[in-house]
């Protein structure tokens, strides 16, 4: 048998990156616990310097000379001041975010205040918009003019329930994301997601989760349903899962809103995911493109993985043909499920992991519990 020997904790499961921006950084954390990568950016990001919203933004912002200033991303509020010195407006910005109470959305936001010489009034200790909210609105804004930067789309919850107070608006709509370019990545994974072929996908933003469900179009129930089902939804926060989890998603995500953290997540979860059997005295983990067989991976074609699947659900329980065939990526007829019940006896071994039923069909021959 090609048995691996140290099969990385991800081994045999294949996990989707929809995110943009560090997305090499992403797969290769994946990657390096074993994981097979998928890459689908579901968004792309348009080029600060490019961005005529941007500069629009920007340009009211200094003429309305907040009094407040809400900072909701590191990498955002960096790149605000960044593509408003590219156009000759860092100094009137500086002046005005100076005259301003800046409030940071958590330890990035605030960490990038200071390094542009600037200080924070208040950082939220829970990174989030809500505690923002509620903080302005007790100490009431009626007639305050405050300055939103957002991240990759709008914050409407946010920014109309500050208008909705009396404060006047307005939004810096810092990284803007629309659809990528190129949209066939995403509209594969959509095709692998569907065929039960997608083990976690993983989102790093709210945008992203839109991106693919718009891509998705017609698809895109089934592609709810898929995160209802087989496949794990893993989002680094509950902003990113907040729209998801309104559809009656289930999600994971870490307790800290960082890429680590939601790699460790997938890392912990999916693996408590898959049924393990003891099957002719071999312990037999079912993952997604792979079996581990007492912990050594053997990778499986898609017609075996799929028959391994069906057998595995009902353990001991003899599966008929004409179910097993329906299981198929492509399904024929019987003779396919006797030339992929061939290999996979193969691929296992050659032991007695699965036993004919004569005119029946075939079952795992599961170990008695001790």
């Amino acid at each position: 048998m090609n048995l691996s020997s140290t099969p990385g904790p991800l081994a045999g499961f294949t996990v989707a990156v929809t995110a943009e921006r560090r997305r090499e950084e992403l797969a290769a954390l994946l990657e390096r616990r074993g994981a097979r990568v998928v890459l689908a950016p579901a968004i792309t990001i348009v080029p600060l310097r490019d961005d005529q919203a941007l500069h629009a933004a920007t340009a009211a912002c200094v003429g309305l000379a907040p009094e407040i200033v809400v900072a909701t991303t590191g990498i955002g509020f960096r790149g605000w001041l960044e593509a408003a010195e590219g156009w000759g407006m860092g100094d009137p910005l500086r002046a005005a975010l100076g005259r301003a109470r800046l409030i940071a959305r958590g330890a990035k936001p605030c960490g990038a205040i200071r390094a542009a010489d600037l200080s924070e009034d208040w950082s939220a200790a829970t990174e989030s918009s809500e505690e923002i909210l509620e903080r302005l609105l007790a100490q009431g804004i009626a007639g305050r003019r405050i300055a939103v930067q957002l991240h990759g789309g709008p914050q409407s919850e946010l920014t109309d329930a500050l208008r909705a107070a009396g404060a006047a608006v307005v939004e810096i709509p810092v990284y803007r994301w629309t659809l990528p370019p190129d949209i066939t990545p995403v509209r594969r994974l959509v095709t692998q997601l569907t065929a039960g072929q997608i083990d976690a996908v993983t989102f790093t933003s709210a945008p992203a989760v839109r991106g693919l469900l718009d891509i998705a179009g017609d698809e895109a129930g089934q592609v709810l349903d898929a995160f209802r089902g087989p496949a794990m939804a893993a989002c680094v926060g509950p902003v990113t899962a907040a729209s998801l989890v309104q559809q009656d998603v289930p999600v994971v995500m870490p307790h800290r809103s960082r890429l680590g953290a939601l790699v460790k997540t997938v890392t912990d979860e999916l693996p408590r995911r898959t049924p393990k059997l003891s099957v002719a005295g071999d312990t037999l983990e079912i993952r997604g493109h792979a079996v581990l067989i007492d912990g050594r991976v053997q990778p499986l074609a898609p017609a075996a993985m799929a028959i391994l699947g069906s057998l595995s659900a009902r353990p001991g329980a003899v599966v008929s043909k004409e179910r097993l065939v329906a299981s198929l990526p492509r399904g024929t007829d019987g003779h396919a499920v006797d030339v992929a019940i061939a290999r996979l006896r193969t691929a296992l071994g050659g032991g007695g992991h699965i036993e004919t039923v004569i005119k029946r069909g075939y079952r795992l021959r599961v170990d008695e519990p001790a």
